[in-house]
């Protein structure tokens, strides 16, 4: 346990010194995998789709802030989709439209969240984002999280179904409208993992502010059992299918991350809880104060002895 703990103190000496280099590089990284399951999924626009293109568009977007690559990241996908749908890229501009508009006019700071979304449901861990964002945001995150969601589910819809929104030219344009809507609204797996990330998110916010001992830990296994219940419901009530072995090993995995993060950012020792009382004029104020476990990293001093300098004294 030592171990782990001066390691974690190493790396958040090295973060806090090498910050301004790291943060552009996870910038990077966030754009490198947000444009490449963009263009491997809906990538029929053939300009965009091209390497120099969407690596030099990655390389700005490590020196934009999460706002604009979001932003960037939705003009691509909308790039990509009005060359087969121009109705759906337009149904989608306009729902994109009002996320901007009602959110991130007021609180922009999650908009990584509407990148990173889709990229767990992608790696098949999408029930890690409740966890984390519940341990470290508020609960107006659950809305770039179901945008995020949203946008998974029509990207999946879009890829499965090109060919149709391609070819079919029999209808006029209302009824095109009409049916992409019709059967974006018939996606009820797309609503149940909304449900789950929102309930998900909820109760780990919840728990992890109550004054309890290990909330954070209660957190994460009561946010877990409880996106494993919506789903469950969800497959009742509406048969939605989800595998059950891909099911319970993503959620395990969310959990085992959930609980690095927990370690890294709240680790605190409850051995050593204090109770304060104090008061003024107006109130009496009763705190609990929790230390942080904190350890410096050993500062070990190796010093050579030179054997040739042994060996001239022994002669002396």
């Amino acid at each position: 346990m030592m171990g782990l703990l001066v390691f974690r103190e190493k790396l958040r000496a090295f973060y806090g010194k090498y910050d301004a280099h790291l943060i552009p590089l996870f910038k990077l990284g966030l754009s490198l995998s947000a444009f490449y399951l963009i263009n491997s999924n809906v990538g029929y626009m053939e300009k965009l789709k091209s390497t120099g293109v969407w690596v030099g568009l990655c390389l700005l977007c490590a020196f934009l802030p999460y706002g604009m690559i979001s932003l960037l990241a939705g003009i691509v996908l909308l790039a990509h989709i009005s060359s087969v749908s121009l109705e759906m890229a337009l149904i989608l501009t306009v729902l994109l439209a009002m996320v901007v508009i009602l959110y991130y006019g007021f609180q922009p700071g999650d908009s990584y969240l509407l990148l990173l979304t889709p990229i767990f449901f992608y790696l098949k861990i999408p029930y890690a984002i409740p966890l984390l964002v519940g341990l470290s945001g508020s609960l107006a995150s659950a809305v770039p999280v179901g945008c995020g969601v949203f946008l998974y589910y029509m990207i999946q819809y879009v890829k499965q179904n090109a060919g149709v929104l391609t070819n079919d030219a029999s209808l006029d344009l209302i009824q095109k409208y009409t049916q992409v809507i019709k059967n974006m609204m018939s996606n009820n797996l797309m609503f149940v993992m909304i449900a789950a990330c929102a309930a998900g998110i909820l109760a780990v916010y919840l728990i992890r502010m109550l004054s309890v001992d290990y909330a954070w830990h209660i957190a994460i296994v009561t946010g877990a059992l409880v996106q494993l219940a919506v789903i469950f419901v969800g497959d009742f009530l509406f048969d939605v299918s989800v595998p059950m072995a891909q099911l319970l090993v993503g959620v395990l995995v969310s959990m085992v991350l959930a609980a690095v993060y927990n370690f890294m950012i709240f680790a605190v020792d409850y051995s050593r809880t204090e109770y304060l009382q104090f008061q003024d004029d107006d109130y009496y104020y009763y705190v609990k104060a929790v230390p942080k476990i904190t350890v410096s990293a050993p500062d070990v001093k190796v010093q050579k002895i030179s054997s040739a300098k042994k060996r001239r004294s022994k002669d002396f």
